[in-house]
């Protein structure tokens, strides 16, 4: 197992090294300039040269990026262009609110999947499966803003249950963060759950015409037991596999979800970064999320043993 996670991460070295070339690149070919954003239009010609120079955005392309890879190595990311924090500080506020919102979203999508899915099963090939099919391919379908306005417009404008926006802290109240965070987390979660739940149905469906389910059925299993105890657990390792897969579609919504809930997360920050030419912040959060996504296909690989003990790493 140990030599399985080393050879791992191995792999994760020159993907790293890649996403910060293409990171580093792509921010830099995107119009703007960030002495523009903090001295403003009416700058002198002298001020921004000066600015600049100060920033080391005057040198080549090649020395800006060694340098950025240097400060990476000693684990200085930078400080904002436009109010001079550290960026590690700004993720570090950052991370936690957007973690809070991608767990609350993760769980709910696996609690409606499973639920949805469990159901579609168990009415197979009835008008209930034929129904549970075309709501899910109707929430996938709906944009993840879309549904985000149509929460707010519902539970929030017109039956006054759900704040339209905010953040707090659970530290602060656990009751107020699970309203704050109720409406968010639903809105990135629901076209997730809505593609978990149509694996999860095809993939129990499959389980389910194997020979153990027929042996299960045989010796007189009730068919919960044969649903849950054994088909829903072997076919939960492809869904596994879609679930690492779709944390793009969590960090991705989550800039939107961020921005229409006012959430003060990694995907608000990240937003109003590009916005304002902030490259410094920019570059480490995607940087941050790139490597968030190596860690993520690292543990769904590992979760592969938890689920199936057939399953050993050499």
């Amino acid at each position: 197992m140990m030599r399985f996670v080393a050879g791992r991460l191995v792999q994760a070295l020159p993907v790293t090294g890649l996403v910060s070339v293409v990171v580093f690149s792509i921010i830099h070919l995107v119009p703007g300039d960030p002495a523009h954003v903090m001295l403003g239009p009416n700058a002198l010609p002298e001020q921004l040269a000066a600015l600049r120079a100060e920033l080391g955005l005057d040198r080549p392309l090649p020395v800006q990026y060694a340098v950025w890879v240097a400060r990476l190595l000693r684990g200085d990311f930078g400080h904002s262009y436009l109010n001079g924090f550290p960026v590690t500080g700004l993720l570090g506020r950052a991370w936690p609110v957007t973690l809070q919102l991608t767990l609350a979203a993760l769980g709910l999508a696996m609690v409606l999947a499973v639920s949805v899915a469990f159901l579609a099963v168990r009415f197979r090939h009835t008008w209930i499966d034929h129904a549970v099919i075309t709501t899910l391919a109707v929430a996938y379908a709906t944009p993840t803003f879309w549904v985000a306005i149509l929460l707010v417009f519902v539970f929030s404008v017109r039956l006054g249950w759900l704040p339209p926006s905010g953040y707090v802290s659970p530290a602060e109240g656990v009751g107020a963060a699970l309203r704050t965070m109720a409406m968010p987390a639903f809105a990135l979660g629901l076209g997730v759950a809505a593609v978990l739940a149509r694996f999860l149905r095809a993939a129990v469906l499959e389980e389910l015409g194997r020979e153990y389910v027929r042996t299960a059925w045989a010796k007189g299993a009730t068919e919960r037991a044969v649903l849950y105890r054994h088909a829903m657990r072997n076919a939960l390792i492809p869904v596994v596999t879609i679930l690492g897969l779709q944390f793009g579609t969590f960090m991705g919504g989550a800039v939107l979800t961020e921005a229409i809930f006012g959430i003060p997360g990694v995907g608000r920050l990240l937003w109003n970064s590009v916005l304002a030419r902030d490259y410094a912040v920019v570059q480490a959060t995607i940087l941050w999320i790139a490597l968030l996504f190596v860690v993520i296909n690292l543990l769904t690989d590992l979760s592969y043993a938890l689920l199936d003990p057939r399953i050993r790493y050499q």
